[in-house]
């Protein structure tokens, strides 16, 4: 069977038959298979780079003590701030402060409701004041009460169509190439990608499988109640307004195990959200592979860990350095962080 990057791609597009999403992949992936600068072509030649294929070739060679069959070798990934950007605000809820304005003729009653009244105004430190709990309204009244395939053609139109508030960039455009090169690289050596996100898991299925080339049946991510409804004419699936399970934190290695059913051997988060999955991945026997994205950017990104109020990188930090995690510098290590990025 062919290894090769292109050879994973062939399988990919013959499974899925968009040319779309093989002139996606193609560009995340190398043309020659013994070239590593080729496989990950955004990466520069550091630490994170080595342990990575040091990692890879470590598992999947014939013979080697640390060899992992093909269908154990299982890699999960956090979403937001891993797989593409997480700021000003997670993308979901700018999704969200979208459609409340577009809801609100309705709605008259959120002018003088919070934190409605402050997500139509744009008043961001209300929002804030809100913490979790009003978000978490605003993204119930806005992605729920209605048929799971109304909501995932809105949502995949959102995030192909709207602009993010720095760059101007679609938001399937603020995926991080190298990320992206990753996830080729690794199914190209025989893993399995999962994502595992704190995000809901509709609205990533809306347009992540086209963006990361990971099917519907490996995105896993929190989710609200859902119904079944024999309405006359065709039956509908309703999205209530109930959470139904938080796929954060401790929840995450839960989940992997009710969807998987496998501990993964490599995982990759950004966050203290990751933290419990990283840790159920390291705790695994044999060679086992735990990396954490650190926002070092701010130029061509952003720079944030311990204090921010969105992707607080701080217990999770410290415990990759008491074990001996890697930690991507995303500054250092990167040599561009998205698609779109002009290089030298």
């Amino acid at each position: 069977m062919e290894r090769t990057p292109l050879g994973a791609l062939r399988r990919w597009v013959a499974w899925v038959g968009m040319s779309a999403i093989a002139l996606l992949m193609s560009a995340c992936a190398g043309p020659h298979a013994g070239s590593h600068s080729a496989d990950l072509p955004s990466w520069n030649d550091g630490p994170s780079r080595q342990a990575i294929v040091a990692f890879v070739q470590a598992v999947t060679a014939p013979g080697s003590p640390d060899f992992v069959p093909a269908e154990q070798r299982v890699a999960v990934f956090d979403n937001d701030g891993t797989l593409w950007s997480e700021q000003p605000m997670y993308f979901q809820v700018l999704y969200a402060l979208d459609r409340i304005k577009t809801m609100a003729p309705q709605h008259p009653e959120w002018a003088r409701r919070q934190p409605f009244k402050a997500a139509i105004e744009g008043d961001q430190a209300t929002l804030a004041r809100s913490g979790q709990a009003g978000l978490m309204k605003i993204v119930a009244v806005t992605q729920t009460g209605m048929s799971v395939d109304d909501f995932t053609r809105d949502a995949a139109a959102w995030a192909a169509t709207a602009r993010h508030p720095r760059f101007n960039q679609r938001y399937i455009d603020m995926t991080y190439a190298p990320m992206r090169e990753l996830l080729g690289y690794l199914r190209a050596s025989g893993f399995q990608t999962y994502i595992v996100s704190g995000g809901e898991v509709e609205f990533m299925r809306a347009w992540a499988p086209a963006v990361y080339g990971i099917p519907p049946e490996q995105i896993i991510g929190t989710t609200f109640v859902t119904t079944f409804d024999n309405r006359p004419g065709a039956p509908v699936l309703w999205r209530e307004g109930k959470l139904a399970f938080n796929d954060d934190g401790p929840g995450k290695p839960v989940a992997i195990q009710r969807h998987i059913g496998r501990r993964p051997i490599m995982a990759f988060g950004n966050s203290d959200g990751d933290l419990q999955m990283l840790q159920w991945t390291a705790a695994g026997e044999g060679r086992r592979f735990a990396g954490l994205v650190h926002h070092t950017d701010a130029r061509r990104e952003w720079a944030y860990d311990r204090t921010s109020q969105v992707g607080r990188l701080d217990q999770a930090l410290d415990e990759a350095r008491r074990q001996g995690w890697t930690v991507v510098d995303m500054q250092a290590e990167w040599s561009r962080v998205y698609s779109f990025e002009h290089t030298k």
